[in-house]
């Protein structure tokens, strides 16, 4: 793969304790050292309008005057300082270098996997939370559908992070060119994400949730993907899919107690693949959370070594009726799997 990086995401010091913190890029980088044909490209900031066309424009203007005088906690959990301003228009601007480079063509070992940080999935239009400022995978799929140059005229979004993406579901759920889909673990942070939220107005039935419950691993997410995402991406057809890379379902992550291996990461990276060529939809990923160092280093491995040729493994095991149940319930009720 080609990661996308720069050093300027560092420089955003959110402090030694906090879980989202440098050391996770650190982190992955030296575990992708041990790796071969791995390449780093550092890409242009986004723009101020860039991040404008998904965020308030109040709201950017009070996030710059925050960090410009010095940042501080924006809540308890959403901490700036005077360089995170840049830092979150260069992770922004990596999402769109992936988005970007899946278009013209970037694939197999060559396909684009932004390293950035703050992370974005919970920022929603007009407000900072989550760890995060800018929305970074809303920034780069409303960026290539809207830019002369490319040939995007529809994105999906599947974020595997374990929390639910709620900035990037509100920011288009009344939009007909972007589905959403989210696993997430179901009552943890921020508590949204319920079956129940398809869309609205242009945007219905183009937000698909699969919340699971804690404990949910390798056959729960294969089951899930392949009896939900996969046939709602056939149904919907985009030209890119952007895949929102949290790590932090990861059986060892801390903050999580779902039971996902480094292999179902490998797992769900092979039907990623799969359904993007299936739909004949481009392919660019983004980083989100993971906060285990050892475990988020291992999983971006695990992606970056499938592109690389390695067969994924598998679980044979049955998922849990309790997942079985909920699959069952969202085929029964979301408009994508009307017959």
């Amino acid at each position: 793969m080609n990661f996308g990086y720069s050093e300027t995401c560092l420089a955003h010091d959110t402090g030694e304790r906090h879980p989202e913190n440098p050391d996770r890029l650190r982190a992955i980088q030296e575990g992708l050292a041990r790796k071969h044909s791995v390449e780093y490209v550092n890409a242009d900031s986004a723009t101020r309008d860039g991040v404008e066309a998904v965020h308030d424009s109040d709201y950017v203007a009070e996030f710059r005057e925050f960090c410009e005088s010095g940042g501080g906690n924006w809540d308890p959990d959403t901490v700036a300082v005077e360089a995170t301003w840049e830092a979150a228009l260069k992770s922004a601007g990596l999402a769109c270098w992936s988005a970007e480079k899946a278009l013209d063509g970037d694939d197999g070992r060559d396909t684009p996997f932004a390293l950035g940080r703050p992370p974005g999935h919970h920022a929603v239009e007009d407000d900072a939370m989550g760890f995060c400022f800018f929305n970074n995978v809303a920034v780069a799929a409303r960026h290539v559908i809207d830019a002369d140059d490319t040939d995007a005229d529809s994105v999906a979004i599947f974020d595997w992070d374990v929390h639910h993406g709620n900035g990037t579901q509100d920011i288009f759920y009344e939009a007909g060119d972007v589905f959403y889909a989210s696993f997430h673990e179901e009552g943890l942070y921020p508590g949204t994400g319920e079956i129940e939220e398809t869309g609205e107005g242009e945007g219905a039935g183009t937000t698909l949730n699969v919340p699971l419950p804690a404990g949910a691993g390798d056959p729960e997410y294969r089951d899930a993907f392949d009896e939900l995402v996969a046939p709602a991406l056939r149904d919907f057809g985009p030209d890119l899919l952007l895949v929102s890379a949290g790590f932090d379902a990861h059986r060892h992550d801390p903050i999580s107690r779902m039971r996902v291996s480094t292999d179902g990461y490998g797992m769900l990276t092979d039907r990623v693949r799969d359904a993007a060529a299936e739909t004949d939809a481009a392919l660019g990923f983004v980083l989100e959370g993971g906060y285990g160092l050892d475990t988020l280093a291992e999983s971006v491995a695990e992606v970056h070594e499938i592109f690389d040729g390695k067969r994924p493994l598998t679980s044979d095991d049955d998922a849990n009726d309790d997942v079985r149940e909920r699959i069952e319930e969202i085929r029964n009720s979301h408009p994508a799997f009307d017959e």
